[in-house]
Formats: structure tokens, C-alpha cells, sequence
């Protein structure tokens, strides 16, 4: 059967055939009609149901829902029953190959497990695009799934006030969160991270995120009771976390949390810790292997009063690495590490301190580097490194990744820098030469002694600094001044002294090494008439015109 494109509309019916002429009025209704390989376009306008998709697609063969072109489409809960344990307001349950994009999807609840999205038990699940808001647990959850993406979403006031966290990757092999907007959580009482991976997750990737304001911790990794394994964590921006931490890793009922790698992120203005390598839970134990925090910034955490940069006081762990990453300016500590931690399970070396505290348990590591990383410009957020900083080529090449924060190439210098920036040198804004005239033209009398001088301006048209030099390539040639910085005059002196009859031809060359178009140059042509020759017309022409004179009779 071939597949089809189906159209819903505020003005359709049901009963219509789903064409553009002739659109459903539901989203329930193509819900119920869509088979493999068919999509469906829903045009602006609030459609207040509860969507719940019958049908899987298969390989190669998505079913997708979508907003038409250009339209905004909004799913609202508002008055919408939803079941009071568990469900969604675009419910995905047990179904394969299916796409959601560009959709709005709010109001969904008021049961503490009502999310904007759920995806539970399916295989191939894209979610893009779409903005949840209000929703009183996850803005968007997927459980016990395979093979998710969940990219370039926008996640507004979840869990408010239900369980869960704004985005819920859970029991879910093979999944990537990315590019996704999560802010303004709920009040957090019962819920509320930004982002977590948890509770037997594995071979996924939270990368590209931007988490901010909320009530609970940024972005959370737990394996709960369950083996939790081969997540990678980077290029994540998280700030404004109220009474929490940033990033945080836990085993919190005794689940194996193994072959994790946090590199590349940013962490500020968080009210506790920047990256904890945590014993949250009432479990006896808490057992984590192979786990790398590595190259990431970690700046002015602690805002609540109390917290530092990195903390690692999780008794059970084997193979950690803490390397290259930037502390600093964290209010209480900037690394901590629980003495009892063994040490001979974990290697923390070649960071840059700065603000030791000299608090209880706190430890620079080896290696380091001790001083002011010199960021462009803290105060804005802006952490890249100033060429001077102590974090260029101090790091250790050791796990370390091949690119940094802004996906440029690591290292580039002679070695690999410390923090989630390798250091770019800022391209220097170039400079152009312009000048005024091109060439000039004179006439002289054969044995004359008169020395000529016409003059020509430099400027930059660019918008780096000018810094210009004039040089001449004739012996009856001469510039004055031989250099100059932006705008300026030069004056071109001709002595046709000496000089017997016949054209003559120089050049003035104007270079500026840090000008796009150096050199540039003026042409001096130089006619010398002999003086045996009848001079009244030739000193009539000079009598008029002067004696620079430009072909065509205009003076020059």
C-alpha cells in the first residue's frame, strides 16, 4: 500500500476522506487511520483530545504527525481526563516508527505521572521540534523503549508538581537527548530535574542541552536498581539550578552505574555543586565503574550559601578519572573528595584551581594548575580562554576529547587545554588600503631643475588598524612621509633633472602587513620634451594646466 499524506483541521470533519480540500477535524481521528509509511499535517488551531496512535510504521516507513508548514498547532490538556496513574497527553505506547514534530503539546494532567509526551515500550521514536508546557510530570518521558531521539525540543514548567524530571530517558537502550531548551521547572516537590538518564538507561547520549532555572538538578544520571551503563554526557550548558546541583551521578537503590564520561560541560551559578560524583539514596552501597569527568568548567557554584565545583564522596567507585577541568570561583570548596573515598580507585589531576578554599576534604589533585583561568568574560557567561590563561596546552591528553565545547578540534596548540574550551585565537579584523588616485601624470622641459609634487591620500576602507608604508622604485622619484597609521597624505616629489627626452614611467608602492589587498600602488608617468624644440605651445599648455598634467587635457 502506498503511503499516504492526510491533513487535520479545525474546520474538517471526521467523517471527510483526511484531504487537504476535505481535512479531519481530530487528531484522534488520524491517530486511528495511520499506517505505515503515512503522515499526517495538522493545521494552526487548538485541539483540545488527547492523541493516542493505533498503528506502528516500520523500517523506513514512519508514521508521521506534524504541524503543516508554518502553522502553530497546539495539543491542550485543559479539561482532557487522563489516567490518574500513568498516561500522556500524546500518549505512545507500544508502538514502533513513529515521528512527532513541531507540535505544542500543554496542560497535561493533573495526575503526578500526566506528561506531555510519553513514549513507553516502543522501538524507533523520533520526538523534534515540539514544546511542552504545564505538564504535571515530564514534559516529555520515555520508558522502557529503544532507539529514541528526542531533539531540539523545547520543555517549559514540567513537573508541576507530579514525579519525574522535564525530559526521562528510563529503561531506555540506544537513545540520543539533544539541542534541547529545558527550563522553569515545577515547584519540585516531587519531581522536577532537567534532564536524567536513569534507571537501567544504556548506550545513550545527552549532548547540546541547554538547562537552566530550575528546582531540582540540571541533568542526572541513576541507575537506580538496575545496570546502567555507556552514557556520554557533553556539550551541555546548565546555570540557575535553585537548591541543587548542576550534574549529578547516583546509584541511588544499588544499581551498577558504569562506563559514563561527562567531558565538555558548563556548569555555573548552581546552588550546590557544579559535577557530583554522588551516594544519594538509601541503598547500602552505591557501586559506579569506570566513570570520567573530563574537560569540563565548573564556575561560581555554591549560590545557595554552600557548594563548590566537584565533589566525588561516593564510597563505592572504581576507575575515576576527574582530569582538565576548570574550578573556579565556586564559594565553598572548589574540589572536594570524602576521605574515606579509596584513593587508589580514583585519579584527579592536571585541573586548574582557582579560589582554594582550604575546606574540609578539599584537594587540588596532581598536576594541577593553580591561578585565574582568564575566561573572556565571566560575568557573561562567556568561558572561553584568554590567550594568555594558564589553561592552554595544560592539560593531559589522557581521555581527553577531540573536540571541545564549540566542536572545534582538541588540541590545537601543544597540548590540550584545560576546561570544556580549547583556545581559539580571535581572528584580527583586517585593514584595506585605499587610495585616492591610481596615477599621475607630469611634463617637463628637457635640463629642467624644478622639482614637482602632486600628492594622493591613504585610508583603510577595512576594519583592523592601518599601519602604512610608501616606498618609490625611480631615481627621480620621491615620497614623503615613508610611513603613516590610517588616514594620510603622501606627497610624490618629480625631479626631471638630469632626465633627457622621452616618456618615463615609476611606481609608488603602499604595503601594510596587516591589510587584505597590501600592496597597492600609483603609477607616476612622466613626459620630458626636449628644449631645442618651439616651447611656446608647450609653455602655453604649462601656462594653462600646470605642469602635472593627466592625458585628455584635465589638470591632474
Amino acid at each position: 500500500m502506498w503511503a499516504a499524506d492526510y491533513y487535520v483541521a479545525k474546520t474538517g470533519s471526521d467523517s471527510n476522506p483526511g484531504t487537504e480540500a476535505l481535512p479531519w477535524k481530530t487528531v484522534q481521528k488520524a491517530a486511528n487511520t495511520l499506517t505505515a509509511g503515512d503522515t499526517v499535517y495538522i493545521k494552526a488551531g487548538t485541539y483540545s483530545e488527547r492523541v493516542v496512535p493505533k498503528n506502528s510504521g516500520n523500517a523506513g516507513n514512519y508514521i508521521t504527525y506534524t504541524a503543516y508548514p508554518g502553522d502553530t498547532v497546539t495539543i491542550d490538556g485543559a479539561g482532557v481526563s487522563l489516567p490518574w496513574w500513568w498516561g500522556g497527553l500524546l500518549d505512545i505506547t507500544g508502538k514502533d516508527y513513529i515521528k512527532i514534530s513541531g507540535l505544542r503539546v500543554v496542560n497535561a494532567g493533573p495526575g503526578d505521572n500526566n506528561q506531555g509526551i510519553l513514549v513507553d515500550a516502543c522501538n524507533h521514536i523520533i520526538i523534534e521540534n515540539n514544546y511542552t508546557y504545564n505538564t504535571a510530570s515530564s514534559g516529555i518521558g520515555v520508558w522502557n523503549s529503544s532507539n529514541v531521539i528526542i531533539d531540539n525540543n523545547e520543555v517549559e514548567l514540567a513537573c508541576n508538581d507530579g514525579e519525574q524530571e522535564c525530559i526521562t530517558a528510563a529503561g531506555t537502550d540506544t537513545f540520543e537527548i539533544r539541542n534541547n531548551h529545558v527550563h522553569h521547572s515545577g515547584p519540585g516537590t516531587n519531581g522536577g530535574e532537567g534532564i536524567d538518564a536513569k534507571d537501567g538507561a544504556s548506550n545513550g547520549k545527552i549532548y547540546n542541552n541547554h538547562v537552566h532555572h530550575l528546582n531540582r538538578l540540571g541533568i542526572y544520571v541513576d541507575a537506580w536498581d538496575k545496570h546502567t551503563y555507556n552514557i556520554e554526557v557533553y556539550g551541555n550548558l546548565v546555570h540557575d539550578i535553585d537548591g541543587n546541583d548542576g550534574f549529578t551521578l547516583a546509584s541511588e537503590s544499588g544499581g551498577l552505574l558504569e562506563n559514563i564520561q561527562i567531558y565538555n560541560n558548563i556548569a555555573y551559578n548552581c546552588d550546590t555543586i557544579g559535577f557530583d560524583i554522588s551516594r544519594n539514596g538509601d541503598s547500602p552501597t552505591h557501586p559506579m565503574r569506570n566513570i570520567t569527568v573530563v574537560n569540563n568548567t565548573s564556575y561560581n557554584n555554591g549560590t545557595g550559601g554552600w557548594g563548590g565545583g566537584i565533589t566525588v564522596d561516593n564510597l563505592d567507585i572504581e576507575g575515576v578519572a576527574v582530569r582538565n577541568n576548570i574550578v573556579a570561583n565556586n564559594h565553598t570548596f572548589q574540589m572536594v573528595v570524602d576521605s574515606r573515598v579509596p584513593m587508589n580507585e580514583l585519579t584527579v589531576d592536571y585541573n586548574l584551581i582557582h579560589g582554594y578554599r582550604d575546606y574540609i576534604d578539599e584537594i587540588r589533585g596532581t598536576d594541577y594548575v593553580e591561578g585565574n583561568p582568564l575566561f573572556v568574560n565571566a560575568a557573561s557567561a562567556d568561558f572561553h580562554l584568554r590567550e594568555n590563561s594558564p589553561a592552554i596546552d595544560a592539560g593531559s591528553a589522557a581521555g581527553a576529547p577531540s573536540t571541545d565545547y564549540d566542536g572545534n578540534a582538541r588540541p590545537r596548540g601543544g597540548g590540550v587545554d584545560i576546561g570544556a574550551y580549547e583556545f581559539q585565537p580571535v581572528a584580527e579584523e583586517e585593514a584595506e588600503i585605499s587610495l585616492s588616485r591610481n596615477a599621475i601624470t607630469a611634463a617637463a622641459i628637457e635640463g629642467s631643475v624644478t622639482t614637482m609634487e602632486k600628492t594622493f591620500t591613504v585610508s583603510n576602507s577595512g576594519a583592523g588598524t592601518l599601519e602604512w608604508s610608501v616606498t618609490d622604485d625611480a631615481a627621480w622619484l620621491s615620497v614623503s612621509p615613508a610611513s603613516g597609521t590610517e588616514t594620510g597624505v603622501v606627497t610624490v616629489s618629480v625631479d626631471p633633472s638630469g632626465l633627457g627626452e622621452g616618456n618615463y614611467t615609476g611606481t609608488v608602492t603602499v604595503s601594510a602587513s596587516g591589510a587584505s589587498n597590501s600592496p597597492q600602488t600609483v603609477t607616476v608617468y612622466l613626459t620630458v620634451k626636449s628644449a631645442s624644440q618651439d616651447q611656446a605651445p608647450f609653455g602655453r599648455f604649462e601656462t594653462l594646466y600646470g605642469p602635472w598634467v593627466i592625458p585628455g587635457g584635465r589638470q591632474a
